[in-house]
């Protein structure tokens, strides 16, 4: 198949890859764009998961206050480059991942942080929910894991699924990792804070 430099161009547009990317992912698959989109972002995804190692130095402090004053977000994003960090790009995934930390309320960035001994708590308490429950002790383990998971996806926020995204299934690290992908830099969340009117 023919691949003309307007179906380049709008794969470009809707994508945001290089224009020898595009045109490689269409000639790969006969011009079908939905195909040629989707090894993009297989592509994309690849590379940026080999950039999640490099350091990130840059960066932004975004703030977000809700609720007529009563809540309130600050959130240290970073990125390799000053550059990337005056994106319009860079500027919107810090102000979306402070308003999942504000709607969601996570305790800590990524699972590394949750202390030993909360843990061992945690897993305590889904085995006796799981004994009451009546579950076999052979299979409590593979239960205990499972509920783990629901676990870290109410207390890190890079395992909270992105609540701008019905189906449930993308999380805060998979919005980053696409980030990445299209910035072209390793851009990590160093920490953040939320902050309620009445709270502890």
């Amino acid at each position: 198949m023919n691949i003309t430099s307007e179906m380049v161009t709008c794969l470009r547009e809707k994508t945001g890859c290089g224009i020898m990317d595009c045109k490689q992912a269409l000639v790969e698959t006969a011009g079908d764009e939905e195909k040629a989109i989707a090894k993009l972002r297989e592509k994309g995804i690849a590379t940026a998961l080999k950039k999640a190692v490099r350091t990130t130095k840059e960066g932004i402090i975004f703030s977000y206050i809700h609720a007529g004053g009563k809540l309130g977000v600050m959130l240290e994003l970073n990125c390799e480059t000053d550059f990337v960090a005056k994106t319009q790009q860079f500027q919107d995934l810090g102000k979306e991942i402070a308003m999942q930390i504000a709607a969601m309320s996570p305790v800590y960035v990524d699972k590394s942080e949750v202390n030993s001994a909360e843990l061992e708590k945690e897993k305590e308490i889904l085995k006796s929910q799981a004994l009451k429950e009546g579950k076999p002790e052979k299979i409590l383990d593979k239960i205990i894991a499972g509920r783990l998971d629901k676990y870290y996806e109410r207390i890190c926020l890079l395992e909270q699924p992105y609540v701008r995204e019905a189906s449930g299934k993308v999380k805060i690290k998979d919005v980053i990792t696409e980030a990445i992908a299209k910035m072209g830099e390793n851009i990590s969340v160093k920490r953040f804070a939320r902050f309620k009117i009445g709270e502890e």
